[in-house]
């Protein structure tokens, strides 16, 4: 058993999976309806597959927010950025 101070980093578990992917099964818990299950069940799998791709829960909603906002990302919103002016 590891209980030495340099291992209270460690990431918290819920089983095989990481313990804010089973985050859906409060959500369950709270409103038991076979649909909020499945959805329960979908999630955790989906995050255990990107997770055994080698993903963690951060970097799989990195991931995922990077592929909804595509390629291009401007550190500037568009209506803050200069254009040019010609004074002549």
């Amino acid at each position: 058993m590891d209980l030495h101070w340099r291992n209270s980093q460690k990431q918290a578990r819920f089983f095989a999976l990481d313990a804010r992917a089973a985050a859906p099964i409060l959500f369950f818990l709270v409103h038991a309806r076979l649909w909020t299950f499945v959805l329960a069940i979908l999630t955790m799998l989906v995050f255990w597959i990107l997770e055994r791709r080698g993903l963690t829960f951060e970097a799989a909603l990195r991931a995922g927010r990077a592929w909804i906002l595509g390629p291009r990302r401007p550190a500037v919103a568009s209506d803050r950025r200069r254009h040019w002016v010609d004074f002549g």
